[in-house]
């Protein structure tokens, strides 16, 4: 079920990406028919742009700030900070500083 990742290993999941000047990166930990979790970490500046996803997907800050769109309402979020964005409805991310984020989105 795990890829990517080490299994029976004390880990940070903000340790599992790096940084990259100018881009968003992304690392897939589990992607099934009823779940995805994936980490990521976003340069200043670096969006994600408006989408919507088929389940409910919550994401927690792990390093850094994050402005999360959701439905046309702005939520800034911090280190250890969470947010459940509903599914089918639309939002967006963006990195008010470089920042990491773990996504779970259940279908």
């Amino acid at each position: 079920m795990y890829k990517n990742i080490e299994k029976k290993v004390k880990l940070e999941l903000k340790n599992e990406v790096e940084y990259q000047k100018g881009q968003v990166v992304s690392k897939t930990l589990v992607q099934n028919e009823a779940v995805s979790v994936t980490v990521f970490s976003f340069d200043k500046g670096e969006e994600i742009s408006t989408h919507a996803a088929a389940g409910d997907a919550m994401v927690t800050v792990l390093e850094g700030t994050g402005k999360y769109t959701v439905g046309g309402e702005e939520f800034i979020l911090k280190t250890g900070e969470t947010l459940i964005m509903p599914k089918d409805i639309p939002h967006s991310v963006y990195a008010v500083e470089p920042f990491k984020m773990v996504l779970v989105v259940s279908y």
